[in-house]
C-alpha cells in the first residue's frame, strides 16, 4: 500500500513588503491554517502557508510560486497601493493569473481589495474578495476573510475529489466547482429563542460568503413529503444544531442529530441555553460546542467554527480516498474520533466479521477504547497513522 505524500492544499500570500497590515493578516491565516484542528486531518503540522513578500535577490519581487507541489494550491493575493502602483509587482501578480488558469480549478489566485481603486490597475480577471467594504473591527475582518477564504478551499477540494471520478476539465467540473455548500439549521420552535437565533444564522448565510442555507419547511417544495425532504437534506449538509432549553426534547431535533452522526456529517453544536436542559441529548457530544445568543459578532465565529468542520471534511476525504477500494471491505474511514454511534455504520457481522474503524489523529484515550472493547470486542479502533504502520507490516 502506497500513501500519497503529495500535500493536497497549499496556501501562499503574497503582499507588497511597503504594505503594513500585511504580515498581520499573513501571520493570522498561517496560524489559523496550521493550528492543530487541522494537522490530524492533513498531516504534519496542518495545512502549509508560505509567504511571498521578501524580495528576491537582485530582483524587485519576491521567489516564483511552484503550482506543482500540490493537488491544489491557493494564492491569496493582498492588493494595496504599493502593489497595484509598482509595475514589477503588477507583472507578477498578472502572471500568476496567467498560470493558474492554465492550470485549471486545481490552482486559484484569490485576490484581497483593500480599496476600490487597486484592483483596475492589476488588470485581472478574478473576482477579488472586498476587504474595503466589509464593515467591523480589525478582528472582525480576519475572521470573515478566513472564513471567506475557508470556503473557497472547500471548492477547490472537492473539485479535486471531482477531478478523481471523472478526470476531464469541462463545463461539469465547473459546475460541481460553484456548487454551493448546505447548511441546514436543525432548532427547536418550542420556544423562541431557537427560532430567532436560526433566522439570524440564515439571513447572514444569505448575506454572505455564498452560503446556502436549508432552513426547515420553508425550503421543502410543495407536493413532498416533509420527513423524507428533511432527512435527505440532513445527509448532504453540514449542520449547526441550535442547543436551546427545548431542543433536546423534540423528537424531530433528535432525529437530525442521530441522522448527522450517523452521516457524519460536519457537526457544530451552538449552545445557546437560557436556563436548562432537563435531559442533554446524548448524541450531541463529540463535535465542536460553540457558546451562541443572537449576537452579530457570534454568528460569525459559529459559522467560520462549522467551514472549518466542512474543510477538515474534505480534507479527510482526500486523505483517505485512495484506500479506499474493493480489496477493504472491512474498513471503515470516520472524519472524527469515533464512538458508540459509530457502530451504526457497521453491516452486520456475517458480512462483515473483523471491521476495522479508521479515524484522525491522535489515538483514542484508554477509556474510550476500554468501552468499545467491552460492548463491541469484534471492532478494531486505530487512527490512521496507527492504521497505516499495521498495513506496511
Amino acid at each position: 500500500m502506497t500513501h500519497d505524500t503529495c500535500p493536497f492544499l497549499v496556501i501562499y500570500v503574497v503582499w507588497h513588503p511597503f504594505f503594513s497590515e500585511g504580515p498581520e493578516i499573513a501571520e493570522t491565516l498561517r496560524q489559523h491554517f496550521r493550528r492543530n484542528l487541522y494537522e490530524n486531518v492533513a498531516g504534519g503540522a496542518g495545512v502549509s502557508v508560505i509567504f511571498r513578500s521578501a524580495v528576491s535577490p537582485d530582483a524587485e519581487v519576491p521567489i516564483s510560486i511552484d503550482l506543482d507541489e500540490a493537488h491544489s494550491t491557493a494564492v491569496v493575493i493582498l492588493v494595496d497601493e504599493n502593489l497595484s502602483t509598482n509595475q514589477a509587482w503588477i507583472e507578477y501578480v498578472q502572471e500568476l493569473a496567467v498560470r493558474t488558469e492554465k492550470k485549471g480549478l486545481g490552482a486559484r489566485i484569490f485576490p484581497v481589495s483593500f480599496n476600490q481603486k487597486v484592483l483596475a490597475r492589476l488588470n485581472i480577471e478574478e473576482q477579488a474578495l472586498r476587504w474595503d467594504r466589509w464593515q467591523g473591527t480589525k478582528p472582525e475582518q480576519l475572521q470573515l476573510l478566513t472564513s471567506s477564504l475557508t470556503y473557497q478551499f472547500c471548492r477547490m477540494l472537492r473539485h479535486y475529489l471531482e477531478h478523481l471520478k471523472r478526470p476531464s476539465e469541462d463545463e461539469e467540473a465547473l459546475e460541481a466547482y460553484l456548487k454551493k455548500v448546505q447548511i441546514f439549521l436543525s432548532h427547536s420552535k418550542h420556544d423562541d429563542k431557537g427560532e430567532e437565533i436560526a433566522y439570524a444564522i440564515r439571513d447572514r448565510l444569505h448575506a454572505g460568503n455564498g452560503l446556502a442555507g436549508f432552513f426547515d419547511v420553508h425550503d421543502i417544495p410543495a407536493g413532498l413529503k416533509f420527513n423524507k425532504v428533511l432527512l435527505q437534506q440532513v445527509k448532504v449538509s453540514a449542520m449547526v444544531a441550535i442547543h436551546t432549553d427545548s431542543y433536546s426534547s423534540r423528537e424531530w431535533c433528535r432525529r437530525e442529530i442521530i441522522e448527522a452522526k450517523r452521516w457524519s456529517v460536519p457537526l457544530v453544536i451552538a449552545n445557546s441555553l437560557n436556563d436548562l436542559d432537563e435531559r442533554g441529548f446524548p448524541y450531541m457530544g463529540n463535535v465542536p460546542v460553540v457558546r451562541l445568543d443572537t449576537d452579530d459578532n457570534r454568528i460569525n465565529f459559529v459559522i467560520g467554527r462549522l467551514l472549518d468542520e466542512v474543510l477538515k471534511d474534505f480534507l479527510w476525504r482526500c486523505q483517505v480516498i485512495i484506500f479506499q477500494d474493493n480489496t477493504m471491505k472491512n474498513v471503515f474511514f470516520v472524519p472524527r474520533p469515533p464512538e458508540l454511534i459509530s457502530l451504526a455504520i457497521l453491516p452486520p457481522e456475517i458480512e462483515t466479521p473483523d471491521p476495522i474503524i479508521v479515524y484522525p489523529d491522535p489515538p483514542l484515550s484508554k477509556e474510550e477504547q476500554r468501552l468499545f472493547e467491552e460492548i463491541c470486542p469484534r471492532v478494531q479502533l486505530r487512527s490512521l497513522n496507527e492504521w497505516l504502520a499495521g498495513a506496511a507490516q
